[in-house]
C-alpha cells in the first residue's frame, strides 16, 4: 500500500532528526552560523506545528578542527577526543543561542554505548529524555566523543539517531545530509537514479551504496544512513532521507528525499541496543542443547552449555553466544568475568553453589540481557 507522505509526517508528533558534519560546519572545520540558524529555524517551524523534536547532532569534532590547527579531521583516537572537548561547547553553544531566538530551550546529552546498554544507565538516559520533552526543551543529542573509546562506540551519529528514535518512542525519523536521498548508483554517476520510496529490501537489491563523501569532517556516507534506516524501519519507525537544504520541504511532508517505509514492530529496547549498538568483546562456544535451548526456548544461558569462552571480558559487557560451528547465533550481558569461567563450564548452578556459594548459583547470561542474532 502506498503511503501517503505528508499524512504520515504531519501526524508525526515526536520526531528525531539527525544533521550530519557537512551540513553545519565549513569544510576545513568550524561552525557555519548561517548553516546552523537554517537548521534551527526550520526545527523551529516543526516545534511550531506541536511535534516535538530531539534533534541529533553530529559536528563536535568538527567544530574543534580550526581552533585547534588540524587542516582535516585526525585519525588518531586522542586527537579526535581533544577536538570533540572543544567543538562540543561551541556547537551547544551555537545551538542554544539559535534556539533562544525562538524561545526555545536545548539540553546537551551526550551517550556512551554503556550509557544504553546497561540496565541502570539505560533506564536513566530514557528517563532524562522524556523529562526533557515534557518540559518542552529540545534534547540535543551526540556521542559522548571525548570519552568513548575505540571499543565502545557508535561509531557513526546515523546508528545513534535510529536508536534514540527507538528509545523515546519517535514517530519520524529524519535523516539530513549532503545528498538530496537515496540513489541506485552514486549520485555524481550520469543515470542515476532518486528512489522516492524505499518499501522492503528488495527495493536495495538493485543499489549501489557509497562510502563517506569528500568533505573529509564526517565519519558517515550512505552505507550509515541505510543501515540507520534499516535499524529504525524494522523497529517501526519511517524514515525520511533528504537533504539539509530540503529539511524544511521534508518536515512539512513534501515528497523530497525518500522515505522509508516501516517495515517491523516495536520490540523492546534494551535489545535493540544490544543487537545495534555493541560488538561482541568475547564469544562463549555453546553445545547443541544449549543452542536449541537459548535460540528455540528462549532460555537462559547456564554454565553447563558452554564448551570454550575466549576473549578478555568482564562481568557486564557484551560477548557473542557461538554455535558448535562457530556461527553467532546471539549477543548478551555476561554475569561473570572471562578468567572466572573456565572453571564453571560443563557444570550445574546446583553443583556450582555447592562447592563455589550461593554467589555462582546464576546464569552466564540472563535471557533479558540476550538477543538473538539469527
Amino acid at each position: 500500500m502506498t503511503t501517503d507522505r505528508s499524512t504520515l509526517v504531519r501526524a508525526a508528533r515526536r520526531i528525531v532528526v539527525k544533521v550530519g558534519s557537512s551540513s553545519l560546519t565549513t569544510a576545513a572545520g568550524g561552525i557555519d552560523p548561517a548553516r546552523v540558524r537554517r537548521l534551527v529555524e526550520v526545527l523551529a517551524t516543526a516545534r511550531g506545528t506541536g511535534a516535538e523534536v530531539v534533534l541529533v547532532s553530529s559536528g563536535a569534532i568538527a567544530a574543534g578542527l580550526a581552533p585547534l590547527g588540524f587542516s582535516a579531521r585526525p585519525r588518531a583516537l586522542a586527537a579526535q577526543q581533544a577536538a570533540a572537548s572543544v567543538g562540543q561547547g561551541l556547537l551547544a553553544h551555537r545551538y542554544q543561542e539559535e534556539f533562544a531566538r525562538h524561545g526555545i530551550v536545548t539540553g546537551q546529552v551526550l551517550l556512551t554505548v554503556d550509557d544504553v546498554v546497561r540496565r541502570a544507565h539505560y533506564r536513566n538516559a530514557h528517563q532524562t529524555l522524556a523529562k526533557l520533552l515534557e518540559l518542552g526543551v529540545v534534547p540535543i543529542v551526540n556521542e559522548n566523543d571525548t570519552v568513548a573509546t575505540s571499543e565502545i562506540r557508535f561509531g557513526d551519529n546515523d546508528r545513534l539517531a535510529a536508536l534514540v528514535a527507538h528509545l523515546v518512542h519517535a514517530d519520524l525519523l529524519v535523516l539530513l545530509s549532503d545528498v538530496d536521498g537515496l540513489y541506485d548508483g552514486p549520485p555524481s554517476r550520469p543515470g542515476s537514479t532518486l528512489l522516492p520510496v524505499v518499501r522492503s529490501e528488495d527495493d536495495l537489491a538493485s543499489v549501489t551504496i557509497g562510502a563517506a563523501g569528500s568533505s573529509g569532517v564526517g565519519t558517515g556516507g550512505m552505507t550509515t544512513k541505510v543501515e540507520a534506516a534499516r535499524i529504525a524501519t524494522g523497529a517501526g519507525i519511517p524514515v525520511v532521507l533528504t537533504s539539509a537544504e530540503q529539511g524544511a520541504a521534508a518536515l512539512a511532508g513534501a515528497e523530497v528525499g525518500t522515505l522509508f517505509e516501516a517495515t517491523g514492530k516495536r520490540r523492546p529496547a534494551r535489545q535493540l541496543w544490544l543487537a545495534h549498538a555493541t560488538t561482541g568483546l568475547g564469544s562463549l562456544t555453546l553445545d547443541a542443547g544449549a543452542v536449541r535451548a537459548v535460540v528455540s526456548r528462549g532460555a537462559s544461558l547456564l554454565p553447563a552449555g558452554i564448551t570454550s569462552v575466549a576473549g578478555s571480558f568482564v562481568a557486564g559487557d557484551p560477548v557473542d553466544l557461538l554455535d558448535p560451528d562457530g556461527g553467532v547465533v546471539a549477543r548478551g550481558l555476561v554475569n561473570f568475568d572471562a578468567d572466572e569461567l573456565p572453571a564453571l563450564l560443563g557444570r550445574s548452578t546446583g553443583d556450582l553453589k555447592e562447592s563455589l556459594g550461593a554467589a555462582y548459583e546464576r546464569e552466564v547470561v540472563h535471557r533479558d540481557d540476550l538477543v538473538l542474532l539469527r
